[in-house]
């Protein structure tokens, strides 16, 4: 078969496909669970994100607290990179869960950790949580799930360069000065309600604000460090971000309604799970969205009966991912089926615009 671009764009012939095909906003497949026991899993309580979030930016004030006083030696490196960790891809699994909702009880401490994330992480908070509201509705859905990380046939010098946030950065640094400026783009406009989009402008004029104000200190001292504080952490701390996320969807289905055949769950150590907020079990996650993070390992105890084999490591996740890839360069309609085991309920096959998808039977 020859491959043939395809049209990733929220108002292309794609996203008109979706529609009428019935994919968008589609009845996903859930494995059953007894009422009681997902509304127990579903409880949200504040004690265990206080405490992460504590450790979180305890660890950030320590660590920034050394780098600042290790400045001008090499001491200060490894505090710095560990600090960049914890800015530019911690930040990116708080802003995921605290925009659910669901990682406090309390809603004023979520949108508090909420917005702190979303400034590290340079996404508006306004676009972002109804980015997101898409992306659950319609995952993987082409042309309409705007958060598709890894398209088809991949760019695999653009999948390195963001390792660094380069190229992520960059277009939120347009966006930013975009929306700044009081511009709303077309694809925005196609999920942010008309209501919402004056406060996502406001927001952007604050962070120009506030990284303008962050340069311009690093001026007038003669010294980066300012920046190596706030803004260039999301650049050298962003590759445990990208090393995890990439794993969430890469190389699997898309335009399908199951969740096990286009999201995938590894096991990973418990550092990693840290940073990720447990994330990691994300066939569970994109089940269940309304499950916190702290519960997450608990459904995925419940419900593993039902879900492909887990890769049982980053690393056997990337040998598994990585020649997909590499195949999608010859074949982007190539992707990997996840196998289920024999106690799972199957898959069943349906048509959309010829071309076979899997669902839950």
């Amino acid at each position: 078969m020859v491959p043939t671009k395809r049209d990733y764009s929220l108002l292309g012939r794609d996203a008109e496909a979706a529609v009428a095909s019935g994919l968008a906003a589609a009845e996903w497949y859930h494995t059953d669970i007894p009422r009681k026991q997902i509304k127990e899993l579903m409880k949200r309580k504040d004690g265990p994100a206080i405490r992460d979030t504590a450790i979180w930016l305890g660890s950030m004030v320590l660590l920034g607290g050394l780098g600042i006083y290790f400045w001008g030696s090499w001491w200060a490196l490894p505090f710095f990179l560990a600090y960049g960790v914890l800015y530019g891809s911690a930040s990116d699994s708080r802003w995921h869960e605290c925009g659910h909702g669901t990682a406090f009880k309390t809603r004023w401490m979520n949108d508090i950790v909420y917005h702190i994330a979303c400034f590290m992480i340079m996404r508006n908070p306004v676009t972002w949580r109804w980015s997101h509201t898409r992306h659950h509705t319609d995952t993987v859905i082409v042309g309409r799930d705007p958060e598709i990380a890894v398209m088809r046939p991949p760019d695999l010098i653009r999948l390195v360069l963001n390792f660094f946030g380069i190229i992520d950065v960059w277009y939120a640094a347009i966006d930013m000065v975009r929306n700044a400026v009081g511009v709303v783009s077309a694809e925005e406009k196609t999920f942010i309600p008309e209501m919402e989009q004056s406060k996502a402008i406001r927001v952007a004029r604050m962070w120009v604000a506030s990284y303008a104000g962050t340069i311009g200190l690093s001026l007038y001292l003669g010294s980066i460090l300012p920046l190596m504080l706030i803004g260039l952490p999301r650049l050298y701390g962003a590759w445990h971000a990208v090393m995890t996320g990439l794993l969430q969807h890469g190389g699997l289905a898309d335009n399908v309604t199951d969740h096990r055949l286009n999201s995938r769950t590894v096991y990973m150590n418990p550092v990693s799970r840290f940073i990720y907020w447990n994330m990691n079990y994300h066939v569970e996650h994109h089940m269940f969205p309304m499950v916190p993070y702290h519960a997450l390992p608990r459904l995925h105890a419940m419900i593993k009966h039902d879900l492909p084999a887990a890769n049982p490591s980053i690393l056997r996740g990337y040998r598994e991912m990585i020649p997909a890839f590499l195949r999608q360069l010859r074949n982007e309609d190539y992707f990997l089926k996840r196998e289920l085991p024999p106690t799972a309920k199957p898959y069943r096959e349906e048509f959309h615009n010829d071309r076979v998808v899997h669902a839950a039977a």
